[in-house]
């Protein structure tokens, strides 16, 4: 019956099928699944991608917008703080050159995170003002007013 198919059907005359292991009916079907399922498993992806734990992460406190400016004879720092704020001081330490001119603080709580400090000074020279929070150093801002790098 087979061979008389295969007469009729030229697809059935493929050599694949005139083996011997093929014109047993018990075996055709087995083998011609395996081999479907070795074709068609290459577009498949060989793994499932692990998918990570959320992490939580907490940033620390930092500076943004900090300047130093000077407005006539006075210089200026404004600072805003983000992140997650307790409870505590935010401090400037000025300095011109290597000569401290002073230090000054502000409380800042979850509602206050602004804050300015000023300072007299009406010589113009190099300064320097270093911004701590709970005496952690977080950020060094200069205003050079004069070329003392030559």
């Amino acid at each position: 019956m087979l061979t008389g198919l295969m007469r009729r059907l030229p697809l059935l005359r493929l050599p694949l099928l005139r083996l011997p292991l093929l014109r047993l009916p018990l075996l055709r079907l087995p083998l011609l699944l395996c081999a479907a399922l070795a074709l068609l498993s290459g577009c498949r992806y060989n793994f499932i991608p692990v998918i990570p734990a959320e992490v939580s992460l907490e940033l620390p406190l930092r500076l943004t917008n900090a300047t130093l400016q000077r407005q006539g004879g006075e210089l200026l720092v404004r600072a805003k703080v983000e992140g997650p704020v307790s409870k505590g001081y935010l401090s400037v330490v000025w300095y011109s050159g290597d000569a401290e001119l002073g230090r000054d603080s502000r409380y800042l709580d979850g509602a206050g995170r602004s804050a300015e400090f000023r300072l007299m000074a009406p010589d113009k020279a190099d300064y320097k003002a270093l911004l701590l929070y709970q005496g952690v150093l977080l950020r060094q801002l200069d205003l050079r007013e004069v070329d003392s790098l030559k």
